[in-house]
């Protein structure tokens, strides 16, 4: 099977280097040694390359980075490829990646990942190991163990970049830090999160097979994973759903709703996980469940006492979000618009959105409540955030170092079900759980022949 960069030219609407374009292709390769050296001018714009320019986030992902140069398009499927070329007609077009990645890293400054969590590892791991920044969509990896190879490799190649978890660029997040921070929930004992629905619900069994459409390139989307036939049913929406290629409701919303809390408790790495509920087990898809983290006693600079005592984080999703019951006094019409609850010593918070909502609960508790001191630096936007960071700025706010460990934490939960009412315990240093061997198979991902992924020292 072919798994070789492909030799042949990339597809073009018009020659990049013909009429205006002529005067700044000198500026092209100057520009791209003063971004990485950081002397780079603000108003200087990045050649930026986007894999991944359909689906769920893929045209939104390029307009969120279009006040760069989009100078290449990537993606395996030639409708979402043709598509966003009609609205950056002078960007070169690829369809695989790496072809893209090899001829074009001596012009691209960096890239923006917008495909199936199954891949998002690979792809990163190939544009650093050229010396590109990288903004890459959440979850960061599919796999815990590819969320601590990304966080290695951005230490060692040293290039700007970022998770797209957006909420953490928010003002309510930080306003929820800042909170915490300032004691006002006194010492924070639990939290909860909780997301209904999902993607492919029901499917229990792979889908029949389906004629693989003209446009599409099926071996490269497979990427990495096993092979299956095509079928409408997970490409282009419904992937995340399955245990091959995606991450279901705990990466698509719980990396968003848990910003706050690993900003906010400075969670690091939890002793164990827990499933406490299961259903609809099956060896396709993802399961409805719930899971509890525990995490120990750890390092907060930002608090009086310096660290922050143990806590457990508890996780619904799917039919499992009914499970959550509001503690105490609490009611439901209390936490309504918000799905991150903090309980604490002297008082509950609930945050909402991807973290872009905050607010003491009950509402009778705002009546004398006064918005903290700013101690966080407020975001210029999420994209601009990396943007600014690929151009000698600061490193992004949810770049890989933070990024990778958060991941790697979330994706334990993903685990967890497999193995209903067993508290898993983990070793974070080793990246292995310590009293389960069956549990350990699932932590690094397969690697389909041709794909696989080699670790990086750092």
């Amino acid at each position: 099977m072919h798994n070789q960069p492909s030799t042949s030219n990339p597809i073009t609407r018009r020659n990049f280097l013909s009429g205006m374009a002529v005067a700044t292709a000198f500026s092209i390769v100057p520009n791209h040694a003063i971004a990485r050296s950081g002397k780079r001018a603000p108003s200087d714009k990045l050649n930026l390359g986007c894999v991944g320019v359909g689906g769920m986030q893929g045209a939104g992902d390029v307009k969120n980075v279009s006040s760069e140069n989009i100078y290449a398009l990537c993606d395996v499927d030639e409708n979402f490829l043709n598509k966003a070329a009609e609205k950056y007609p002078n960007a070169k077009l690829y369809r695989d990646f790496r072809e893209m990645l090899d001829k074009e890293r001596k012009n691209l400054d960096g890239i923006t990942i917008t495909i199936p969590d199954h891949m998002h590892a690979t792809v990163a791991l190939w544009a650093m190991e050229r010396g590109l920044a990288v903004h890459c969509q959440k979850p960061l990896t599919q796999s815990v163990w590819e969320a601590r190879l990304l966080t290695k490799a951005a230490r060692k190649y040293k290039v700007p970049t970022q998770m797209g978890n957006q909420g953490y660029s928010s003002v309510a997040t930080r306003v929820a830090c800042e909170t915490i921070w300032r004691g006002d929930l006194g010492d924070i004992t639990e939290v909860h999160s909780w997301s209904g629905g999902g993607f492919a619900r029901g499917i229990m069994e792979w889908p029949p097979v389906e004629e693989t459409p003209k446009t599409l390139n099926w071996d490269l989307w497979t990427g990495r994973a096993r092979e299956h036939s095509y079928s409408s049913k997970i490409h282009p929406w419904h992937w995340r759903g399955f245990l091959d290629y995606g991450t279901q409701m705990i990466g698509d919303w719980g990396i968003h709703m848990l910003g706050p809390a690993n900003w906010g408790l400075q969670l690091g790495s939890p002793t164990s996980v827990q499933c406490t509920a299961v259903d609809e087990v099956n060896p396709v898809t993802y399961p409805h469940y719930a899971c509890v983290f525990e995490f120990p006693a750890r390092p907060n600079k930002h608090v009086k006492a310096g660290k922050m005592p143990p806590m457990k984080l508890y996780w619904y999703e799917g039919k499992m979000a009914k499970n959550f019951k509001p503690p105490g006094d609490l009611t439901e019409q209390d936490l309504k618009g918000f799905n991150e609850l903090f309980v604490g010593t002297k008082s509950c918070m609930a945050t909402g959105g991807r973290g872009e909502s905050v607010r003491m609960v009950p509402e009778s508790k705002m009546k004398d409540w006064q918005k903290p001191p700013e101690v966080i630096k407020r975001s210029p936007g999420h994209f601009k955030d990396w943007i600014e960071s690929c151009k000698g700025g600061k490193p992004a706010c949810s770049n890989f170092g933070i990024a990778g460990p958060y991941t790697e934490w979330m994706l334990l939960g993903a685990i967890s079900w497999r193995f209903p009412n067993e508290k898993l315990l983990w070793d974070g240093k080793k990246l292995r759980f310590t009293n389960n061997e069956k549990a350990n198979e699932f932590i690094k991902p397969y690697m389909r022949k041709g794909w696989e992924l080699k670790d990086v020292r750092a």
